[in-house]
C-alpha cells in the first residue's frame, strides 16, 4: 500500500473538471469509475482539490464518493482527501460523509 504522499498518488482537480461549480453528475460518476475507485482497489490515497471551486451540489458529491465509500468502507473514509474546500463545499461533503456513515452503521 502506498502511503498518502506517494508521487503516484492520484489527484483530481475538480475545477479542472467542472469549472467553478461542481454540479455534473456524469463527470462525478467518470472521476469515480476512472480513478477513485481503481486508486482505492491498489491502497492509493486520493486527494481531490476543490481550488477555485465556488460550490458543489449534493448530488456530484453523492455520485463522486458514495459507491467508493460502500465499496471501501474505512479505507474510502481515510483516503478520500478533500482539499481547498469553501465553507459551502466542505457543508456539502460533510452531509454525504455523514449520511454514508449512517447508512454503513446501519447495514
Amino acid at each position: 500500500m502506498n502511503p498518502p504522499d506517494s508521487p503516484n498518488q492520484p489527484d483530481i482537480s475538480i475545477f479542472e473538471q467542472t469549472g467553478s461549480f461542481a454540479e455534473n453528475k456524469d463527470i462525478a460518476r467518470r472521476l469515480r469509475e476512472e480513478v477513485i475507485i481503481p486508486a482505492l482497489r491498489s491502497g492509493q490515497a486520493v486527494r481531490i482539490d476543490f481550488s477555485q471551486v465556488t460550490g458543489a451540489t449534493q448530488s456530484f458529491i453523492h455520485a463522486l464518493i458514495s459507491g467508493p465509500i460502500r465499496q471501501f468502507r474505512a479505507f474510502a473514509l481515510d483516503n478520500l482527501l478533500f482539499e481547498n474546500c469553501n465553507a459551502e463545499v466542505q457543508a456539502v461533503v460533510r452531509i454525504v460523509f455523514a449520511y454514508m456513515q449512517e447508512s454503513m452503521d446501519d447495514s
